[in-house]
Protein backbone atom coordinates (compact mmCIF):
# COMPACT_ATOMS: atom_id res chain seq x y z
CA UNK A 1 0.00 0.00 0.00
CA UNK A 2 1.23 3.10 -0.86
CA UNK A 3 0.76 5.62 2.05
CA UNK A 4 0.54 8.95 1.12
CA UNK A 5 2.40 11.48 3.25
CA UNK A 6 2.02 15.51 4.24
CA UNK A 7 4.86 16.13 1.32
CA UNK A 8 2.78 14.54 -1.50
CA UNK A 9 -0.71 15.19 -0.98
CA UNK A 10 -1.94 16.89 -3.82
CA UNK A 11 -4.36 18.97 -1.99
CA UNK A 12 -4.34 20.50 1.55
CA UNK A 13 -5.51 17.50 3.96
CA UNK A 14 -8.28 17.34 6.47
CA UNK A 15 -7.70 18.30 9.51
CA UNK A 16 -8.53 14.94 12.28
CA UNK A 17 -11.40 15.46 14.10
CA UNK A 18 -11.24 14.93 17.64
CA UNK A 19 -13.18 15.41 20.47
CA UNK A 20 -12.05 16.37 24.52
CA UNK A 21 -12.10 13.29 26.98
CA UNK A 22 -13.19 14.29 30.66
CA UNK A 23 -9.81 14.57 33.28
CA UNK A 24 -7.41 13.76 30.09
CA UNK A 25 -5.52 15.83 27.71
CA UNK A 26 -5.70 13.37 25.58
CA UNK A 27 -8.28 13.48 22.29
CA UNK A 28 -10.81 11.05 21.22
CA UNK A 29 -10.21 10.44 17.33
CA UNK A 30 -13.74 10.39 15.18
CA UNK A 31 -13.73 7.55 12.63
CA UNK A 32 -17.18 7.46 11.90
CA UNK A 33 -20.82 8.51 12.74
CA UNK A 34 -23.49 6.02 12.52
CA UNK A 35 -26.78 7.12 13.85
CA UNK A 36 -29.71 4.41 15.01
CA UNK A 37 -33.47 5.35 13.96
CA UNK A 38 -36.15 5.58 16.09
CA UNK A 39 -34.53 3.79 19.07
CA UNK A 40 -36.92 5.34 21.26
CA UNK A 41 -40.96 3.68 21.11
CA UNK A 42 -42.80 7.13 21.74
CA UNK A 43 -40.62 8.94 19.42
CA UNK A 44 -41.44 6.18 16.49
CA UNK A 45 -44.80 6.99 17.07
CA UNK A 46 -44.17 10.57 16.80
CA UNK A 47 -42.49 10.13 13.77
CA UNK A 48 -45.16 7.80 12.18
CA UNK A 49 -43.42 4.55 12.75
CA UNK A 50 -44.72 1.45 13.82
CA UNK A 51 -43.24 1.42 17.63
CA UNK A 52 -42.94 -3.46 17.27
CA UNK A 53 -39.35 -4.13 17.61
CA UNK A 54 -38.07 -4.87 14.23
CA UNK A 55 -34.92 -4.43 13.18
CA UNK A 56 -32.49 -1.57 13.88
CA UNK A 57 -31.80 0.74 11.01
CA UNK A 58 -28.93 3.51 10.43
CA UNK A 59 -27.98 6.19 8.85
CA UNK A 60 -24.66 7.89 8.91
CA UNK A 61 -23.20 11.88 9.73
CA UNK A 62 -19.86 12.53 8.83
CA UNK A 63 -16.93 13.68 10.74
CA UNK A 64 -16.65 16.99 10.32
CA UNK A 65 -19.82 17.62 10.99
CA UNK A 66 -19.19 17.51 14.68
CA UNK A 67 -19.60 20.90 16.84
CA UNK A 68 -17.57 20.59 20.35
CA UNK A 69 -19.88 21.42 23.14
CA UNK A 70 -20.27 25.17 23.62
CA UNK A 71 -20.14 26.21 20.21
CA UNK A 72 -23.08 27.94 18.15
CA UNK A 73 -24.73 26.03 16.05
CA UNK A 74 -25.30 27.88 12.76
CA UNK A 75 -28.70 27.65 11.52
CA UNK A 76 -28.56 25.77 7.94
CA UNK A 77 -29.38 27.05 4.90
CA UNK A 78 -31.89 25.69 2.33
CA UNK A 79 -33.98 24.46 5.33
CA UNK A 80 -37.12 26.51 7.24
CA UNK A 81 -37.58 23.97 9.46
CA UNK A 82 -34.49 22.68 11.73
CA UNK A 83 -34.89 19.85 14.65
CA UNK A 84 -33.29 18.95 17.83
CA UNK A 85 -33.19 15.70 18.61
CA UNK A 86 -30.90 14.44 21.89
CA UNK A 87 -28.79 11.41 22.31
CA UNK A 88 -26.29 9.34 24.15
CA UNK A 89 -23.17 8.63 21.99
CA UNK A 90 -21.53 5.44 22.24
CA UNK A 91 -17.76 5.78 21.27
CA UNK A 92 -15.41 3.00 20.39
CA UNK A 93 -12.29 1.86 21.51
CA UNK A 94 -12.25 -1.70 19.39
CA UNK A 95 -13.67 -2.37 16.17
CA UNK A 96 -14.68 -5.62 14.42
CA UNK A 97 -17.13 -7.48 12.28
CA UNK A 98 -19.78 -9.77 13.47
CA UNK A 99 -19.63 -9.07 17.40
CA UNK A 100 -21.27 -11.02 19.54
CA UNK A 101 -24.32 -8.92 22.04
CA UNK A 102 -22.40 -11.17 24.91
CA UNK A 103 -19.23 -9.22 24.87
CA UNK A 104 -19.90 -5.71 22.31
CA UNK A 105 -19.64 -3.58 25.56
CA UNK A 106 -15.62 -4.61 25.86
CA UNK A 107 -15.60 -2.67 22.52
CA UNK A 108 -17.04 0.64 24.28
CA UNK A 109 -14.49 3.58 25.17
CA UNK A 110 -17.20 5.90 26.52
CA UNK A 111 -20.24 7.73 26.27
CA UNK A 112 -21.10 11.00 25.48
CA UNK A 113 -23.99 13.63 25.19
CA UNK A 114 -24.98 14.70 21.35
CA UNK A 115 -27.61 16.61 19.27
CA UNK A 116 -28.91 14.80 16.05
CA UNK A 117 -29.78 18.01 14.19
CA UNK A 118 -31.79 17.27 11.05
CA UNK A 119 -33.30 19.73 8.67
CA UNK A 120 -36.98 18.05 9.06
CA UNK A 121 -38.46 19.69 5.85
CA UNK A 122 -35.44 17.84 3.44
CA UNK A 123 -35.68 14.80 5.18
CA UNK A 124 -39.53 14.70 4.75
CA UNK A 125 -38.84 15.56 1.11
CA UNK A 126 -36.20 12.50 1.19
CA UNK A 127 -38.78 10.16 2.57
CA UNK A 128 -41.50 10.79 0.22
CA UNK A 129 -39.20 10.32 -3.50
CA UNK A 130 -37.89 6.82 -1.55
CA UNK A 131 -34.31 8.87 -1.20
CA UNK A 132 -31.35 8.78 0.74
CA UNK A 133 -31.51 11.53 3.97
CA UNK A 134 -28.15 12.89 3.65
CA UNK A 135 -29.22 15.97 3.11
CA UNK A 136 -30.99 16.26 5.95
CA UNK A 137 -28.84 15.01 8.07
CA UNK A 138 -25.46 14.66 7.01
CA UNK A 139 -24.87 18.68 6.97
CA UNK A 140 -22.40 20.97 8.34
CA UNK A 141 -22.56 21.42 12.06
CA UNK A 142 -25.32 18.82 12.30
CA UNK A 143 -23.67 16.86 15.44
CA UNK A 144 -23.04 18.80 18.34
CA UNK A 145 -21.41 16.58 20.71
CA UNK A 146 -19.75 17.07 23.95
CA UNK A 147 -16.85 15.19 25.86
CA UNK A 148 -16.12 11.73 25.95
CA UNK A 149 -16.41 9.84 29.40
CA UNK A 150 -14.50 7.36 29.66
CA UNK A 151 -16.63 3.59 30.57
CA UNK A 152 -13.93 2.83 33.16
CA UNK A 153 -15.10 6.00 35.21
CA UNK A 154 -18.85 5.55 34.96
CA UNK A 155 -19.03 1.98 33.60
CA UNK A 156 -21.74 1.55 30.77
CA UNK A 157 -25.21 3.75 31.62
CA UNK A 158 -28.38 1.64 30.93
CA UNK A 159 -31.00 3.46 33.05
CA UNK A 160 -31.16 7.34 33.57
CA UNK A 161 -32.64 10.43 32.49
CA UNK A 162 -31.98 11.84 29.22
CA UNK A 163 -33.83 15.37 28.06
CA UNK A 164 -33.22 18.82 26.12
CA UNK A 165 -34.50 21.64 27.47
CA UNK A 166 -34.64 25.37 24.79
CA UNK A 167 -34.34 28.19 26.53
CA UNK A 168 -34.65 26.61 29.94
CA UNK A 169 -38.25 24.89 29.27
CA UNK A 170 -38.32 20.86 28.70
CA UNK A 171 -38.67 19.83 25.08
CA UNK A 172 -37.63 16.38 25.04
CA UNK A 173 -37.74 13.38 28.08
CA UNK A 174 -36.79 10.22 28.49
CA UNK A 175 -35.03 7.24 29.79
CA UNK A 176 -32.03 5.35 28.86
CA UNK A 177 -33.93 2.37 29.43
CA UNK A 178 -36.39 3.38 27.40
CA UNK A 179 -34.46 2.46 24.32
CA UNK A 180 -35.83 -0.31 22.21
CA UNK A 181 -32.27 -1.41 20.61
CA UNK A 182 -29.92 -1.25 24.05
CA UNK A 183 -26.26 -0.59 23.28
CA UNK A 184 -24.81 -3.97 23.12
CA UNK A 185 -27.26 -5.19 20.48
CA UNK A 186 -26.53 -1.71 18.56
CA UNK A 187 -22.88 -2.51 17.73
CA UNK A 188 -23.90 -6.18 17.35
CA UNK A 189 -25.94 -5.82 14.72
CA UNK A 190 -24.03 -2.82 13.28
CA UNK A 191 -21.16 -5.40 13.24
CA UNK A 192 -22.86 -7.58 10.96
CA UNK A 193 -23.51 -4.27 7.94
CA UNK A 194 -19.80 -2.57 8.20
CA UNK A 195 -16.69 -3.35 10.07
CA UNK A 196 -16.53 -0.94 13.09
CA UNK A 197 -13.46 0.57 13.70
CA UNK A 198 -11.95 2.32 16.58
CA UNK A 199 -12.77 5.86 16.97
CA UNK A 200 -16.27 4.94 15.70
CA UNK A 201 -19.11 6.66 17.45
CA UNK A 202 -22.34 5.60 17.58
CA UNK A 203 -25.78 7.45 18.34
CA UNK A 204 -28.10 6.02 19.87
CA UNK A 205 -31.42 7.07 18.82
CA UNK A 206 -33.54 10.34 20.51
CA UNK A 207 -37.26 10.55 23.38
CA UNK A 208 -40.01 12.02 21.79
CA UNK A 209 -40.44 15.63 21.85
CA UNK A 210 -38.18 16.77 18.42
CA UNK A 211 -39.17 20.35 17.31
CA UNK A 212 -37.90 23.12 15.65
CA UNK A 213 -35.35 25.45 16.84
CA UNK A 214 -35.09 29.06 15.61
CA UNK A 215 -31.68 32.07 15.94
CA UNK A 216 -30.94 32.57 19.04
CA UNK A 217 -32.36 29.53 20.69
CA UNK A 218 -30.17 28.23 23.52
CA UNK A 219 -30.22 23.92 23.67
CA UNK A 220 -28.97 22.31 26.64
CA UNK A 221 -28.89 18.62 26.79
CA UNK A 222 -28.38 15.93 29.78
CA UNK A 223 -27.69 12.29 30.20
CA UNK A 224 -28.10 11.11 33.59
CA UNK A 225 -24.50 9.82 34.37
CA UNK A 226 -22.72 10.80 31.17
CA UNK A 227 -23.08 14.90 31.35
CA UNK A 228 -24.65 17.63 29.42
CA UNK A 229 -24.25 19.87 26.24
CA UNK A 230 -24.81 23.53 25.40
CA UNK A 231 -25.32 24.92 22.21
CA UNK A 232 -26.87 28.27 20.81
CA UNK A 233 -28.34 28.12 17.90
CA UNK A 234 -26.79 31.28 15.67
Amino acid sequence: MNIATPQNHVVQAPAPVTLPVRGTQSRFPVHRIYCVGRNYAAHTIEMGGDPNREAPFFFQKNPDNVVLDGADFPYPPRSSNVHHEIEMVVALAKGGKDIPVESALDHVYGYAVGLDMTRRDLQDECKKAARPWEIGKAFEHSAPIGEIVPASTIGHPENGAVWLKVNGEIRQQGDLNHMIWKVPEMISYLSGLFELQPGDLIMSGTPSGVGAIVRGDVMEGYVEGVGTLHAKVA
